[in-house]
């Protein structure tokens, strides 16, 4: 296959296996995805379901967030691991958003990244989910499976962006990202990986990843 084949092929077979796209965080509007976004960092989307409800019981906009404490606020977001950076950034960017836009989540990439412990990943979820804006957050499945599947060689998820916005067409990034994502997680794990049911990959994937698990098996 050629690599617009492949591309045609990934885009065929997501549409085909998530015509509907849930999203794995749950939120209400945009200031509740950026928060489940920021706690999301090094933890897993189920264990952020878990926590946001409690958190946002106290507080799911940011005037109410800025009568919290930031020790408060770790105390309720502590499973979510990092509390100590991510309730400062918590309360932190609550007090920008009343300050400098009316209690309004910003619409640019630039306004979010400027956020505490905003960087360009939770900016790019937030403009493609809560405002529309093509973008392509890459996570490490994402990242994982661009490589698996030879659409990019880059050694880090800034290059994989960069790859998957060339090759992919923009009117489907916003929902491609999210496919891919949880592709990912039901096809194509980190651990427990049964190529038998990873059609992408056992039909596009990299040699040399293909002939890694020829060896083991």
């Amino acid at each position: 296959m050629t690599k617009s084949e492949k591309v045609t092929f990934v885009i065929n077979t997501l549409n085909e296996l998530y015509p509907e796209i849930p999203i794995p965080l749950d939120h209400k509007d945009p200031y509740t995805l950026l928060i489940a976004v920021l706690l999301s960092a090094q933890c897993t989307d189920v264990r952020v379901n878990q926590i946001t409800p409690l958190l946002f019981a106290k507080a799911d906009n940011p005037y109410d967030m800025v009568k919290m404490s930031v020790e408060e606020i770790k105390e309720i977001i502590r499973p979510c691991g990092l509390s100590p950076m991510k309730s400062k950034g918590i309360h932190g960017l609550s007090e920008i958003l009343i300050d400098k836009y009316n209690g309004e989540v910003p619409q640019s990439f630039e306004a979010l990244e400027s956020l505490p412990a905003v960087g360009h990943k939770t900016a790019s979820v937030v403009m493609s989910q809560a405002f529309g804006v093509p973008a392509f957050p890459v996570d490490t499945h994402i990242h994982r499976l661009m490589y698996r599947w030879g659409l990019t060689n880059g050694k880090n998820v800034q290059q994989t962006e960069k790859d998957a916005k060339r090759i992919f067409p923009e009117e489907c990034w916003n929902e491609l990202h999210l496919q891919i994502i949880w592709y990912g997680r039901e096809y194509s794990p980190a651990r427990g990986w049964n190529l038998e049911k990873d059609i992408i990959t056992k039909t596009i994937g990299r040699k040399s990843v293909l002939e890694d698990i020829g060896k083991k098996k």
